[in-house]
């Protein structure tokens, strides 16, 4: 018999209290930080070398107001993830997606095999341009049911926009949110080095696709080799159901998919136009699916009702990123964080140039576990690796790829993430099982990433 993996909100609260322990073991420290202008925002950059030891201040009882504090500091996140929970029941409840799903799979007879290639190059490219994340939560509310009815599991329909956006992320060419920064604070021009990253995504992206392409295979040939069978098994029946009391295609689910798909338009003019985030996002698909209801022909009272049941289904989704918040609470209450940054980047000096740039990419995949936040974790530790490259011999084009493999790769994976613990709780994809399929992909994504840095700091790359 497998030992059976903690759930989710163990191993958050289990990291929480680790973090506490930190607080106690630990010299507390921290960095001076000034303010620079990056693409165009305003942002707190550490100094390097301006490290110096302070005391810590241990954290005990703090370990259960942490949750809130995360629900605080991560309120934008956590009132998106209601929203957009209570915005797609309403539109499952008008049968739209049920009755639009019955004529694709019919459509697909024969091909449902070329859906994930299709899907999984458009996020994967919307991850590389515009950092495509949390934008990408949403979709497994369509995706996962679109994946069971064409014989798959709720894995594939996951893996179809939340792995796809995560590839293109980490191995993105554009992304303004983590590529641009890090190169504008590592003094790097910006953009640079475009035909070695376009290569890397293309690689990466080729990768993955095959990866769940042969899983989906496998799935459908034998639905019991998927970890989630048993769980998925009831939502395969609930589906059918569905299709069966809403098998006619009538012009009121036309309209509701219309709608759908003229909010998922309005969601990417909105963030590459007019830079909207999580706010306006939230708005968005609370305007769509009240809008889809009004023209499916529910009452107020029913869209209302219904709207609540989403949210009370989403509310485990919300709550573990509330938690995840709290390690991050935890670590700079404790004025700890800098200690932790300094002492993974002292790591990496008087190293030769392929193991400084190895080291550099553990180092941030280190930092990632206490700051998933791409763009933080750049302002954080981008002016000290790059100095660092120049005292290893690599360049600092190579800092920012090591730091683009650090930050990206492990965010689907790691229980820190408020996106990857939101989505998962969103697709009902228990952390555990969807780890316990994934970690294989991570060691195909960590040698590869060994590999590509490896030739950029023999060959001194610039771009």
């Amino acid at each position: 018999m497998t030992k059976k993996i903690p759930d989710v909100f163990v191993i958050v609260f289990s990291l929480v209290i680790l973090a506490a322990v930190a607080t106690w073991v630990l010299p507390g420290g921290r960095y001076e930080r000034k303010r620079e202008e990056v693409g165009g925002s305003v942002r707190e950059v550490a100094v390097p070398g301006s490290f110096h030891v302070q005391p810590s201040r241990p954290q005990t009882l703090e370990v259960f107001t942490a949750p809130i504090k995360g629900f605080l500091r991560l309120g934008d996140i956590i009132a998106f993830i209601f929203l957009v929970g209570g915005s797609f029941y309403i539109l499952n409840e008008t049968g739209a997606i049920a009755a639009g799903i019955r004529q694709l799979v019919a459509k697909l007879e024969g091909r449902e095999y070329l859906v994930i290639p299709i899907v999984m190059t458009f996020f994967s490219f919307f991850g590389a341009v515009f950092g495509m994340c949390e934008e990408a939560m949403p979709f497994v509310l369509i995706f996962v049911p679109l994946a069971l009815a064409l014989g798959y599991d709720s894995i594939v329909g996951v893996c179809l926009s939340f792995l796809a956006a995560g590839v293109g992320f980490a191995g993105a060419f554009i992304n303004p949110f983590t590529l641009q920064i890090a190169q504008g604070l590592a003094g790097v021009p910006l953009l640079s080095g475009m035909l070695y990253r376009v290569i890397i995504w293309l690689a990466m992206t080729t990768l993955v696709i095959l990866w769940v392409m042969i899983y989906a295979a496998r799935v459908k040939a034998d639905p019991r080799r998927s970890p989630m069978y048993e769980l998925d098994e009831p939502r395969r029946q609930e589906l059918a159901r569905a299709q069966q009391a809403h098998a006619a295609f009538s012009w009121r689910d036309g309209a509701c998919l219309a709608i759908l798909f003229l909010g998922v338009a309005g969601m990417i003019v909105g963030v590459v136009r007019f830079q909207w985030y999580i706010v306006e996002l939230a708005g968005l698909f609370f305007a769509m699916g009240v809008s889809a209801g009004a023209v499916a022909g529910m009452s107020p009272d029913r869209i209302a009702k219904a709207f609540v049941a989403g949210c009370k289904d989403i509310a485990g989704a919300a709550l573990i990123v509330a938690f995840a918040g709290g390690i991050l609470v935890i670590l700079e209450n404790g004025n700890v964080m800098d200690t932790l940054l300094h002492a993974m980047a002292s790591l990496t000096g008087n190293l030769p140039n392929v193991l400084a740039a190895h080291v550099m990419y553990l180092v941030q995949m280190g930092v990632n576990l206490f700051i998933p936040s791409g763009s933080t974790k750049a302002a954080l530790t981008m002016p000290l690796m790059a100095p660092l490259a120049d005292l290893s011999g690599i360049t600092r084009q190579t800092a920012v790829l090591a730091y683009q493999f650090g930050d990206g790769f492990t965010n689907m994976i790691i229980p820190t993430s408020g996106v990857t613990v939101g989505t998962l709780a969103m697709a009902k994809i228990p952390f555990e099982r969807w780890a316990r399929w994934h970690w294989p992909m991570q060691v195909a994504f960590f040698l590869a990433s060994l590999i590509f840095l490896a030739y950029a700091a023999v060959t001194s790359w610039q771009g």
